[in-house]
């Protein structure tokens, strides 16, 4: 082989290299993102929860227009996407506070993380990492 030939064949070689990292971070970034969003989506449903319990009447197992009494529904304090339970929601008469922790690492070596703070009408969800 002549060099120039040579010199196409490490041309090329780079070429695939640097493909395949952009590839590997790519999938990465979207990997991260698809977690935060489940993270997130899992936290509008249990507001969604919340705000169910909060407008029941307590004789059907509801609030009675307050969060007091209301706890985490079995079996959703984990999910494929995270987990909902560490720190414990904080529940006041008028919000609660939930924590999710995704399972993907995100930015500066933190897992993705949100908070959502639910009041009466509204779920506000805060993406922490």
């Amino acid at each position: 082989m002549g060099q120039q030939q040579l010199l196409l064949i490490v041309l090329g070689v780079i070429v695939v290299g640097i493909a395949i990292v952009v590839g590997i971070n790519l999938f990465n970034a979207s990997a991260v993102s698809a977690n935060r969003d489940g993270v997130i989506s899992d936290l509008n449903n249990l507001g969604a929860m919340a705000q169910s319990y909060y407008k029941k009447p307590a004789s059907m197992g509801g609030g009675n227009n307050t969060f007091t009494g209301w706890t985490l529904p079995t079996g959703l304090d984990s999910t494929a996407n995270g987990t909902y339970n560490n720190p414990a929601p904080t529940v006041a008469a008028q919000s609660v506070t939930i924590v999710g922790v995704g399972t993907e690492i995100g930015e500066g070596g933190n897992p993705v993380q949100a908070t959502a703070v639910v009041s009466p009408t509204t779920i506000t969800t805060t993406v922490n990492y």
